[in-house]
């Protein structure tokens, strides 16, 4: 196992509030046998607040078949990844993402459509809840994929005349990740996820290089950690345009699977853009018009980008 594995694993297993295990086991519960692991991550493992915050989770299944049935659920997860619902347990209450083992892998590494999954988890997380060790081993060996990535993304976008720390090159890969996306965070909560934990970062930084080198290494190629510049801007472009659809397109999606998520939707944009938009009732009765109506307004007052 290479150090970042290491770390990963290391990471994955520190404690967390009583509440939060007991809602991922609640959680894996709903699914039986699909359920694989359960992990924590986000704003509120951060700040460790719980009460009146929106948690987030990732529940991973062994397939879409054995979680959902013959439910069209499948296919909306298969096509659009991931569903997203509501859940409540002891008096906290959480967004649910849920993806299979096979693409939880796949979109933590750098062939995926979009960041939202490997720039989520190139940050920390805790495995709250697994099936078994297999489970455990599958999602360190996925996780490892997102930090590796976000180095691969980042160093050739780095000036190669000027000097920097490996927390400033964490801190230019999650700035390129949010702009990748429809984000209602301001410009500095970048900087803000590197600076929550500085050790953390500087401590991981060298171990994503070294898994770099030995994923070369073992490929039977050279380190060779400056790419084309012209190339990763391209992907960049590619990785913005579909961030922005895909938002869009999810916020549809969820519409079906998420009752209540224009409202999540206002709420977070209000909670980190300052803003106070306030959802009206037809908006609720037609989400996905209301959303598309509220999208290009709060884009073109900055309050999203």
């Amino acid at each position: 196992m290479s150090d970042l594995e290491l770390f990963i694993e290391e990471e994955l297993a520190h404690p967390v509030d009583f509440r939060v295990a007991a809602f991922a086991a609640s959680i894996a519960a709903r699914y039986g046998e699909a359920s694989r692991a359960v992990l924590f991550y986000g704003s509120c493992l951060r700040t460790t607040e719980l009460d009146g915050q929106m948690l987030d989770f990732y529940l991973i299944v062994s397939n879409y078949e054995g979680a959902y049935g013959k439910s069209w659920l499948v296919g909306a997860n298969k096509r659009l990844p991931p569903n997203v619902f509501p859940a409540e347990h002891g008096g906290l209450v959480a967004k649910v993402a849920v993806l299979s083992e096979k693409d939880f892998h796949r979109l933590n590494r750098s062939g995926a459509s979009a960041v939202s999954v490997w720039a989520r988890f190139a940050q920390p997380s805790r495995l709250v809840w697994q099936a078994d060790e297999a489970a455990q081993a599958q999602a360190v060996d996925a996780i490892a994929g997102a930090a590796v990535t976000l180095f691969d993304m980042t160093f050739p976008m780095m000036d190669i005349d000027t000097e920097y720390t490996i927390l400033d090159l964490w801190k230019r890969g999650f700035e390129l990740t949010y702009g990748a996306e429809l984000r209602a965070e301001r410009k500095e909560r970048s900087d803000s996820v590197v600076d929550s934990d500085p050790e953390r970062y500087a401590r991981f930084g060298p171990a994503v290089v070294g898994a770099i080198a030995e994923r070369d290494r073992a490929q039977g190629k050279k380190l060779k950690i400056i790419a084309s510049r012209d190339a990763v801007e391209k992907r960049w472009r590619q990785l913005r345009r579909n961030g922005k659809v895909l938002t869009l397109a999810r916020l549809a999606k969820a519409s079906a699977t998420y009752a209540g998520g224009i409202d999540y939707l206002a709420w977070k944009i209000n909670r980190h853009a300052g803003t106070n938009y306030v959802i009206k009732p037809w908006q609720r009765k037609w989400p996905i018009l209301g959303a598309l109506v509220m999208l290009p307004r709060l884009i073109m007052g900055g309050a999203i980008k």
